[in-house]
């Protein structure tokens, strides 16, 4: 809880602090990264040259003090966004020490960018709400790091690359098997683990991928579609390096398994939408889904833009085919991606999965309201960076 000192001053500078946020985040990064350049193998590339993971802090920052004073989200949704949070901080081995680091330089980007404005009684009442975000992050982080059996300071497990299987245009899935011939690591249907790549130039980088099978003992299976870039932004470095440089035999570094958007438990009719590589955390659950409980109801719903570029449909049709009441709808026509929702098959108890670019979540999610489902039978995973204030 906020001290009551502090209250005052963060309702009456938040204004402030919000409209400059992309300042202050864009001033807070380029000085971190420049005086630590160890640092730079934890952010992505593409998402600091397209400043969607300034977007992701400041969205992070500005709704945290809001909650802490009672004009954002309520106790439940904020828990939701720091479950979120946390599970991707773990994915990428966020440490408990780099807090400091980052709290002495987002404090310092705010008295840069709003300067003589930052009294000592506002850098005080927001360094209270830094450290408060903080220490709810710490303390869940440390929870899941036991949970998952990390407990030193290298979260990183090698795995070997068995196959590679090309699953449509753009589309490769790598099975992976590790390396110390001990099993997999069990997961819930819907997590992710985190890839860590070494470049040829000498640097590191971390990206996220579904788990695109149900928990097998023996290996995992990631399904990468390449990102080609737009409109000026660059290719995707890490798809294109999976793409291009990895193959069978190969060896890669992963996380544990993470993320929230998991089967929960209970037999209510399954309502699984996804868009273009969204498919892949809803192949996992389909997976799981007719290996445990052959007898639930599942609609599935997938928008690509053609059949070619379609990944795992092969997958999801033989999956489909072990249950006793399975329904597939395909959306190829709309190159954006978009979906009529009220042509969906819809149960008015039933549970959704929804996984895609987050133009086609929200217009999903809105057509879905509009039928009556409401957003706690509603789960969703945002690739990228953690855009939740889009998706919500």
């Amino acid at each position: 809880m906020l001290s009551a000192t502090s209250v005052p001053v963060v309702r009456a500078t938040l204004p402030v602090v919000g409209a400059h946020l992309d300042a202050i985040t864009g001033e807070f990064y380029s000085t971190m990264l420049a005086e630590n350049p160890q640092l730079t193998n934890l952010f992505s590339r593409s998402a600091q040259a397209t400043g969607e993971q300034r977007s992701a802090l400041a969205g992070a920052v500005a709704a945290f003090a809001a909650h802490l004073i009672g004009a954002g989200p309520d106790a439940a949704v904020f828990d939701h966004i720091v479950e979120r949070i946390a599970q991707r901080h773990c994915a990428l081995g966020i440490r408990p020490e780099q807090y400091t680091t980052v709290g002495k330089y987002l404090l310092r980007a705010v008295g840069t960018v709003l300067g003589d404005a930052v009294t000592p009684e506002i850098a005080a009442a927001w360094d209270e709400v830094y450290w408060l975000f903080a220490a709810r992050l710490i303390g869940r982080e440390a929870r899941l790091y036991a949970e998952a059996g990390v407990d030193g300071a290298d979260p990183w497990r090698d795995y070997l690359v068995i196959n590679k299987i090309a699953e449509a245009h753009d589309t490769v899935s790598l099975l992976l098997a590790p390396v110390d011939g001990a099993p997999a690591p069990h997961f819930t249907p819907g997590q992710y683990v985190t890839v860590a790549v070494d470049l040829p130039d000498g640097g590191r980088q971390l990206r996220q991928y579904s788990l695109s099978q149900a928990p097998n003992a023996g290996t995992l299976r990631i399904t990468v579609r390449r990102v080609r870039g737009r409109a000026g932004a660059p290719d995707g470095l890490i798809s294109g390096f999976l793409h291009d440089r990895v193959e069978a035999g190969d060896k890669l570094r992963l996380s544990q398994p993470y993320g929230d958007l998991v089967l929960r438990p209970g037999a209510a009719p399954l309502l699984l939408v996804s868009a273009g590589v969204g498919i892949t955390p809803m192949a996992a659950i389909l997976d799981h889904v007719a290996r445990t409980a052959p007898a639930r109801e599942v609609v599935a719903v997938h928008a690509d833009r053609s059949a070619e570029r379609h990944p795992l449909r092969a997958d999801m049709d033989h999956h489909g085919t072990r249950l006793r009441t399975f329904t597939s709808q395909l959306w190829y026509e709309d190159s954006t991606g978009r979906i009529d929702v009220d042509e969906i098959p819809l149960h008015p108890e039933a549970e959704v999965y929804l996984c895609g670019p987050v133009p086609f979540m929200q217009q999903v999610r809105a057509g879905l309201h509009r039928r009556g489902i409401p957003d706690e039978r509603i789960r969703y995973e945002v690739f990228g960076s953690e855009q939740w204030q889009s998706a919500s």
